[in-house]
């Protein structure tokens, strides 16, 4: 179905719509909906509910940049759960959607129930950090406006933090590269400038003060973003930290382990 939230059409999918409990996905970066349709599928215990993020899938990609910040993404979020009558659900968010359910938590903590991200990370320390990411990030924006898609999934399919994706079945593998290139270059180019991890502000500084149970889960073979899980782990009051024998998107490359944990978890913090 599509939701008008604040002039932006955003594509949201949802299953099991009588149950009482409502866990939210939001996808990575050149992700949507169907990143998370696979694990989602058995899930009948939960309302489940799927967005394409700002500039993603289905959802509306506008040319103006503002409509891509952080900030507008959140209200915008908020704006739609409240259309959807969710009133305390539990966020799951991987990567960029990572980045973006701990920065809705904190902003909105009266909201969320439980937390669980994968591979994700509060943002960067210092200005300096954000102006360089910034940096990078938009000689990437101008290289997918500029050589389009399929130049651009070229390149990004081949970078170090999917390198162990390159070991996936063939079909799995297809599936991935066919939801980055149904992508909009616009839309993808916009949501660095306007989201980026060197465009938002850091949360990290925020993590102390929340209050929900967190579940953090990374993968073995993702060195980074496991160092982060664990310093998340240990700034926040209510935080477990899980690891998958995975890359970075676990939920592609062990969906069966992903939703395992993740089911369990969701049962013991009831």
């Amino acid at each position: 179905m599509k939701l008008d939230i604040n002039g932006v059409h955003y594509h949201v999918e949802m299953t099991n719509r009588d149950m009482q409990e409502a866990v939210v996905f939001l996808h990575g970066f050149t992700g949507s909906t169907k990143s998370w349709q696979p694990i989602t599928k058995s899930w009948n215990e939960f309302k489940v509910v799927l967005i394409d993020l700002i500039g993603h899938g289905e959802t509306d990609c506008p040319e103006m940049i503002d409509s891509y910040s952080m900030e507008r993404q959140l209200e915008d979020l908020d704006a739609l759960f409240s259309q959807l009558d969710l009133a305390c659900l539990t966020l799951v968010g991987y990567s960029m959607g990572g980045r973006t359910a701990l920065a809705y938590a904190c902003r909105f903590p009266e909201r969320i129930k439980r937390l669980v991200l994968e591979s994700a990370s509060p943002g960067l320390w210092s200005d300096a950090e954000r102006q360089e990411r910034r940096m990078r990030d938009e000689r990437l924006a101008e290289r997918i406006i500029a050589g389009g898609i399929v130049n651009f999934v070229d390149r990004w399919e081949n970078i170090s933090l999917f390198d162990s994706q390159k070991s996936l079945p063939y079909a799995v593998k297809r599936s991935i590269r066919e939801e980055r290139l149904s992508q909009n270059p616009t839309g993808l180019a916009n949501s660095l400038r306007g989201m980026g991890t060197g465009a938002q502000i850091s949360y990290w500084n925020k993590l102390a003060k929340l209050e929900m149970p967190v579940l953090l889960v990374t993968g073995q073979l993702d060195l980074k973003f496991e160092s982060i899980a664990e310093e998340m782990a240990g700034l926040m009051p209510n935080a477990i930290h899980k690891t998958i024998d995975a890359g970075h998107a676990i939920h592609v490359e062990k969906p069966a382990e992903f939703a395992t944990i993740v089911r369990e978890y969701l049962s013991l913090t009831y």
